[in-house]
């Protein structure tokens, strides 16, 4: 088969597909892999090492898009990136379809087998491509609420973690998930006052557990979400519902009555926000002001730490990329249930329920279009 990585074109996208390494794997395989020269630039992966690890250096983006059967990527295509996408081929992507009409139409018209890595779920109901770029993005969001709450950047001015004698921030994190579990435990390492609000009672138990009482663990429910907002003088929103729009937890009155200068996270805005007044920002214009509250909900949190995310990313991805290589992408999802989920569009038909649900567009069970494609 034949395997195209592209060099990203969001904001302040610095990651790649694929590290050298991955790469090595697929060509061992059997595949060609032709990759955009400078697409691994910006990850500190550069052209020389993708050579020796057997890819081809392809000039033209155009061109390694019209001849690859599978593209690999990183995020979703954008509009300038419409014309590439052409019937048969796979894409394998992050794709957040829920909260991209567009996209999802587009994919749709235009045959595409498009699988999102974040609804690929094994039997235990865990998203594994999902979880690496969650686990980042939840380690960067104490990190990034602190330089936010700095007075030049419109925050309080109080210090995450306080000093002697003074009372730390109050951090209060919305999910106790992977991206949830890891901003609670990185706010905790930095002394900040942490609470975790969720429904699920066994992931804070885990999480009082494993911290002993450092970390305060709530159920959710409406009159704590209104109080513990109302406190927060950082809010980190990380609910996700795989394929599905994020529930809008945090209403604008509850923003309206946090104190000025507080800053809200809203790490599920690829999905479309967990917060009523949460709307995508980029990398190079990352925050508003909304009710004296500033917003920071870039969609590409981890595009800020490359390297890192680059070869998290690949140490997940590169397992299925090989399947689908390997057998064709008919057969692969056929003999790996976990796969078969990551299937958003595929010959034109939604086959993914929550997507078909967000946009009012008509579902395809999978195992229909399965028996077009052969």
């Amino acid at each position: 088969m034949i395997i195209g990585i592209p060099k990203e074109v969001k904001d302040n996208e610095y990651r790649v597909a694929a590290t050298p390494e991955g790469v090595r794997e697929l060509t061992r395989a059997g595949h060609r892999v032709l990759v955009e020269e400078g697409a691994g630039d910006g990850s500190s992966l550069f052209a020389e090492r993708y050579k020796r690890a057997g890819a081809e250096l392809v000039a033209d983006t155009s061109e390694v898009w019209r001849q690859s059967d599978l593209i690999l990527k990183v995020k979703e295509p954008i509009a300038s990136e419409f014309e590439h996408l052409r019937e048969g081929q796979v894409l394998f992507t992050y794709l957040h379809l829920a909260a991209g009409r567009e996209l999802t139409q587009a994919l749709a018209e235009r045959g595409v087998l498009a699988v999102a890595y974040e609804t690929v779920q094994d039997d235990q109901g865990r998203l594994p491509l999902l979880a690496p770029m969650s686990e980042i993005a939840g380690r960067m969001a104490p990190h990034v609420g602190a330089r936010l709450q700095e007075k030049e950047h419109g925050g309080r001015g109080v210090l995450l973690g306080g000093v002697s004698g003074v009372r730390p921030a109050k951090l209060v994190v919305l999910g106790a998930g992977m991206a949830g579990a890891n901003a609670a435990w990185i706010a905790a390492g930095m002394e900040a006052e942490v609470v975790v609000v969720d429904k699920n009672l066994d992931r804070l138990r885990y999480i009082d557990q494993i911290h002993k009482g450092r970390i305060i663990t709530l159920m959710s429910d409406q009159l704590t979400l209104e109080q513990r907002v109302a406190e927060a003088d950082v809010l980190i929103g990380t609910v996700l519902v795989p394929g599905a729009k994020a529930p809008k937890l945090v209403s604008e009155e509850m923003v309206a009555s946090m104190r000025p200068g507080s800053v809200i996270i809203d790490i599920s805005i690829d999905q479309g926000g967990c917060v009523e007044t949460a709307r995508m920002t980029t990398h190079s214009d990352p925050t508003y002001v909304v009710h004296d509250v500033v917003h920071y909900c870039v969609g590409n949190m981890p595009g800020a730490v490359p390297n890192t995310s680059t070869y998290a990313l690949t140490n997940v991805t590169l397992p299925y990329a090989l399947e689908i290589a390997n057998e064709g992408l008919p057969a692969s999802v056929r003999n790996n249930p976990a796969l078969a989920l990551g299937v958003n569009v595929a010959a034109g038909e939604i086959t993914n329920e929550g997507v078909a649900e967000a946009h009012g567009l008509p579902f395809t069970p999978l195992a229909e279009v399965l028996d077009r494609l052969g």
